[in-house]
């Protein structure tokens, strides 16, 4: 429920609209993004409970908001220069 009202509020705003425009290719499949989901949130946890704490907690939550802004999008900037994709393409015949 909270992704889905963060992918719309996404879909709404100014973001979602340079996104479209940049028309980037997908590189991140369906795996990739569930996994950084759930770094993510764990991350997050360790943070809230306080077993995470100062410069290192601030690093990992600036970490796991990238995360969850390249799973919502499907593409990792750093995966673009290396050619690397974790996304299936159906083939054509």
């Amino acid at each position: 429920m909270v992704t889905t009202v963060t992918a719309q509020l996404l879909k709404s705003s100014h973001l979602w609209n340079m996104i479209k425009k940049c028309k980037m290719k997908k590189n991140m499949g369906t795996e990739d993004r569930v996994i950084r989901m759930i770094i993510a949130t764990i991350v997050g946890i360790l943070y809230y409970v306080g077993i995470v704490t100062g410069t290192l907690g601030i690093i990992l939550l600036v970490l796991a908001g990238v995360f969850v802004l390249t799973s919502f999008i499907s593409f990792c900037p750093l995966y673009a220069p290396f050619g690397i994709s974790t996304c299936y393409l159906k083939e054509k015949k």
